[in-house]
């Protein structure tokens, strides 16, 4: 059975505890961690069979199969090599760390050196196996808007600089536009669905972004085009927020919860 360590209890990492301990995932959780003491309380009070042990990640690597990154950007810079050296498996939920290139090479790099793979999840949007797709032959252009009720966008670095006062957004606004690398640095918590966007298509630089808040919205929406040598397709999603974080989508958990089920399936459906 797959032995699974989780960086992070919040809404991600405890989705993915309940999923294994209501028997949803074939896996078990052998360790977790967290900075925060009330997360990892969380975590435990949550699971009615699963005991899993709190632990360092550097002694995590030494009991796991696989290591499952659900905390933040800095976590996979600090964390993600370690556990690969260490000959284990990582899924990683921060993609936006991605938007550091030379952190991408790297990762790519002691990966490949250690035989391990990288399992980027696609969050909280859909389409991700036509880009793969189209990637094949030339991509002309991948364009990614997010629209989001002004309070999920709260604490953003964009929203903190600019000085924007989100309680007094009336009407839908367009509060940026730029490309895929600069959203998810100053929308780390809202648009990492970029970065996955990116990885899968035509990169950081070239991939477009924009985000909306609107106050008449009570889902989360994220709307794709692709133009490329294949045609031209568009996705959308309308997500419901997270019932714990109004910034994620709650589609981004059962993304994640979709992947493990997947590496544990003998059977391996879509691009």
């Amino acid at each position: 059975m797959l032995n699974i360590g989780i960086i992070g209890c919040g809404t991600i990492g405890v989705s993915i505890c309940k999923a294994v301990d209501e028997g949803t995932i074939d896996a078990h959780v052998r360790a977790i961690y967290d900075r925060h003491k009330e997360h990892v309380k969380n975590m435990e009070t949550s699971l009615e069979h699963l005991q899993p042990e709190l632990m360092e990640p550097a002694k995590m690597f030494e009991h796991i199969d696989l290591l499952v990154e659900c905390a933040s950007q800095q976590a996979v810079s600090e964390i993600i090599p370690a556990a690969l050296r260490a000959k284990c498996d990582v899924m990683i939920m921060s993609v936006g760390a991605f938007a550091d290139h030379e952190l991408y090479n790297e990762i790519r790099d002691i990966a490949k050196e250690n035989d391990c793979k990288v399992y980027l999840p696609s969050g909280a949007i859909v389409g991700l196996d036509g880009i793969r797709s189209a990637s094949v032959e030339e991509i002309y252009s991948v364009t990614l808007t997010t629209e989001k009720p002004p309070s999920g966008l709260a604490g953003a670095p964009y929203i903190v600089q600019n000085d924007i006062d989100i309680d007094n957004i009336k009407n839908k606004t367009l509060l940026f536009e730029g490309s895929a690398s600069e959203a998810v640095k100053l929308f780390p918590a809202n648009v990492n669905v970029a970065a996955t966007l990116s990885i899968a298509g035509i990169g950081f630089e070239k991939t477009n972004v924009r985000i909306i808040a609107n106050p008449e919205l009570t889902r989360n929406i994220h709307e794709i085009n692709v133009k490329g040598a294949f045609g031209e397709f568009n996705s959308k999603v309308e997500n419901v927020p997270s019932p714990t974080n109004p910034r994620s989508s709650f589609l981004a958990p059962l993304s994640a919860i979709a992947t493990l089920k997947k590496i544990t399936d003998p059977f391996q459906v879509g691009t």
